[in-house]
């Protein structure tokens, strides 16, 4: 952020000490508040300049028609995307007669913070006008994560210099648009006017709009309402239109006595309700609101998030700056999911437009795991929402000519979204990663009834999918063929390892679910047969490996395919899928992200220690990173197979991507499943965690520069808190918790209380190289100041 360079990170407090009009874009996302259903950008509150001006609704959003240049069979008609929704963040100051403009008068100080203790982004601002007056403007912001629709702003200011008569104008505004920027297809494309007016209506201080969307059909109502705190009686006057409502409040004021007025905002949408019922809700929402004033709902913000951190809370010492990227990975893993509520958690979170608010095979590949450990019920909710969509998803898969369910590559209502097919249709690996979300889920709670009720459902029926695309071969390996795999730079391939390993635990814990309820099983058409087909299919899965190298192949033949030059690959042409054709990355030997090195994570029963670490030095070689997606699984297996300062340096990239904009594109929202990324780089890299069927194992190991991590863990009803030191590891549970098996470093022990086991020195190993230009920063050199 834009902090004093020369100050230790505060582990609660992201901070921004001066107004950088160039990174406003960077900032309105870093400084996103949301709670799951509603989202509001980190714009100034005067609403300009900004960058994109974003107010989200989870699951709010308009259908777009896909347009090809040459159209096909079972291509997608319609995308979706997310609606910049009624902005109620906008108050604007009237100085005497200028308007407080940072472009404008004198910008004296700037500060914003966000404090992860209490979910409150404040400003401060010290402007003076043309004309020689100055005030002081304090404004806090907080959407509240006890009341799923409610979010408020108390806006204070302060005469400094002498009496000064201000005008504070508190709007909501409907139907925002921000241009594209760009060509780069991960952003969003501009909607004009989405929102069509169906309601406006003011009383007092209070007004509320309703809107509804032109395609989709979903119903929207917004609301505000405020209290306003002055030595002298202030003038107001509350005015609406059906895309506008504004209350302007007239004040005079003395040094010392600052008029302050509290804004209160309510979102509430539908796709089944009248705009009379959200309207009430709105006021009934707004009332309770008014009741809690500011005060009382910061209150409970802290409430709330006291309680989230005494059981949540990741530590690492030695490195100050990463032990706050990884707080504000937590919180922002908070904001994304507390009330998504069998909605999708979109791959930027609420937080911006880009991927037009889409979720991917993101969700249940980052971050679903770094929630089962710690807050199972939101990991529950995220799971329930893919149940509900499984109707669509086995429309997509007969569509395809498959049995059981396809589910999409991107969405947010539950059709597919993506109108490129190669990466995205034949990416049938997100079927497996639900599923693996969904035994993970199951095995760490012990929720047998989510099992019988969902899971089963969900597990058979992309088992499903892989025995009717899949086929046993002559030589009598089960083959799935044409895929996409994690590696987008490698499209419809033969034999992926990620894919086939994924479908193979996929298929295996089907059958085992289906035999564990069978009244469920039968009611689903699930046979005998059926299931002794899918275990027989998971135990011949073709998986390719090249005997000359002594590694696997990413995928059938991969190997031979000719080395991608990255000798002769400029810095300026990262990420190479803005300046290459694909054509020319599908058959070369370079990958985008991690995927067979994520195989390797998720499915490491497969290989044996020497292949991960053979498999993981020449994967090293070919990739580029060109995915955020990438770093923190480097991180893990880098941490698993002995590399531990070079998984630093990858932690040090996951947890950076946002806080530091690596990828230079942060304007458009954060990189969530990233963040997920980053806990999952610390608890399963250096903390060593992995799941097995009742029991939990380590292999903790931290580099050289770190000097202890924490964290607690939720499995099977009982809490363990982990804490890894250089040479050993403690192990310890909740008092009145029921003993737990665990296996560290390869020796099983039970832990009953506490118990602390020895942790073996890393081997020494030949750091391996990654492509030109495209090693991890060092990051033992920048704790140490270099």
């Amino acid at each position: 952020m834009l902090a004093d360079s020369n100050a230790e990170p505060d582990p609660w407090v992201i901070r921004e000490s001066r107004l950088d009009l160039s990174r406003l874009g960077f900032s309105e996302s870093v400084f996103a508040l949301s709670n799951g259903h509603l989202g509001l950008r980190g714009n100034l509150d005067e609403g300009e300049p900004r960058a994109i001006a974003g107010t989200y609704l989870n699951g709010f959003y308009e259908t777009v028609p896909l347009r090809y240049g040459e159209g096909g069979y079972g291509y997608p008609e319609d995308g979706q995307a997310i609606v910049n929704v009624t902005d109620g963040k906008l108050i604007r100051l009237l100085v005497e007669d200028e308007p407080l403009d940072v472009h404008g008068g004198r910008l004296l100080a700037h500060e914003r913070t966000l404090d992860l203790r209490t979910g409150i982004l404040e400003r401060t601002v010290i402007w003076g006008s043309r004309s020689g007056r100055s005030v002081r403007v304090t404004s806090r912001r907080l959407v509240s994560f006890r009341d799923r629709s409610i979010a408020a702003i108390s806006y204070e200011v302060e005469a400094l210099e002498g009496p000064v008569r201000v005008a504070l104008q508190s709007n909501l505004l409907a139907n925002r648009v921000d241009g594209a920027t760009g060509n780069d297809p991960r952003q969003a494309v501009p909607m004009s006017a989405p929102l069509v007016p169906r309601l406006s209506m003011h009383d007092g201080m209070r007004v509320v709009l309703a809107h509804t969307t032109r395609r989709s059909g979903l119903s929207l109502a917004t609301g505000m309402e405020h209290t306003v705190e002055a030595e002298s009686s202030p003038l107001t006057i509350t005015e609406c239109e059906p895309d506008l409502g504004r209350v302007t409040v007239s004040a005079h004021l003395d040094p010392g006595h600052p008029v302050r007025m509290v804004k209160l905002l309510s979102y509430h949408w539908s796709s089944r309700q009248s705009i009379e019922w959200l309207r009430d809700q709105v006021d009934a929402s707004l009332q309770n609101a008014l009741a809690e004033g500011f005060d009382g709902l910061a209150a409970a913000q802290r409430t709330y998030l006291d309680s989230y951190w005494r059981s949540a809370r990741v530590e690492l010492d030695g490195d100050p700056e990463i032990e706050q990227a990884l707080r504000f990975a937590q919180f922002q893993l908070l904001q994304a999911a507390t009330h998504a509520e069998t909605r999708a958690i979109p791959a930027k979170g609420l937080t911006g437009p880009g991927y037009d608010g889409h979720a991917f095979w993101d969700t249940e590949g980052y971050v679903l795991p770094a929630l089962a450990f710690s807050q199972p019920e939101l990991a529950r909710d995220a799971l329930l929402w893919r149940h509900s969509t499984l109707a669509l998803a086995k429309q997509r898969a007969r569509q395809l000519g498959l049995r059981g369910a396809t589910f999409p590559w991107r969405t947010i209502h539950g059709e597919e979204c993506s109108g490129y097919w190669p990466a995205g249709t034949a990416a049938f690996h997100v079927n497996s990663d639900i599923a693996r979300a969904v035994q993970l889920y199951v095995d760490v709670t012990g929720d047998g009834d989510f099992e019988r009720d969902a899971g089963v459902e969900l597990l058979c029926e992309t088992a499903r999918l892989w025995e009717s695309h899949g086929y046993h071969a002559a030589d009598g390996r089960f083959r799935i063929d044409g895929v996409t795999g994690p590696d987008e730079y490698s499209a419809l391939a033969d034999n992926n390892v990620y894919t086939n390993l994924m479908a193979r635990d996929n298929l295996r814990d089907a059958a085992a679910a289906a035999e564990r309820h069978t009244a469920t099983a039968a009611g689903l058409g699930i046979t005998a047969e059926e299931i002794a087909e899918w275990r027989r299919a998971a135990d011949a899965i073709a998986i390719p490996y090249d005997a000359r190298l002594g590694v696997h192949q990413q995928n059938e033949g991969f190997t031979d395919n000719e080395r991608w030059d990255f000798e002769s690959t400029g810095e300026d042409e990262y990420p190479l899928l803005l300046h290459h054709h694909y054509l020319n990355l599908y058959r070369k030997q370079v990958v985008k992200q991690a995927d067979l090195v994520m195989a390797m994570f998720t499915c490491g029963d497969a290989f044996d220690d020497e292949q991960k670490r053979r498999n993981f030095d020449y994967y090293e070689g070919l990739t580029v990173r060109d995915s955020s997606l990438s770093a923190c699984i480097q991180a893990v297996m880098a941490a698993e197979v002995g590399h531990r300062e070079l998984a630093y340096d990858y932690l040090a990239e996951a947890a950076l991507t946002d806080l530091h904009d690596l990828k230079g594109n942060v304007r458009d929202g954060l990189h969530i499943a990233s963040l997920a990324g980053a806990l999952l780089a610390t608890v399963a890299g250096f903390g060593g965690l992995r799941r097995g069927k009742g029991y939990l194992s380590f292999r903790p190991g931290l580099p050289a520069d770190l000097s202890r991590l924490a964290f607690p863990l939720q499995f099977r009803g009982r809490r363990l808190h982990v804490e890894v030191r250089p040479e050993a590891a403690t192990y310890t549970l909740d008092p009145g918790n029921a003993p737990l098996p665990i296996v560290h470093w390869g020796t099983e022990a039970v832990v009953e209380r506490s118990v602390t086991l020895p942790i073996p020195p890393a081997p020494e190993l030949e750091r391996p190289a990654q492509p030109a230009g495209r090693a991890p920063r060092p990051r033992t050199r920048v704790a140490s100041g270099g």
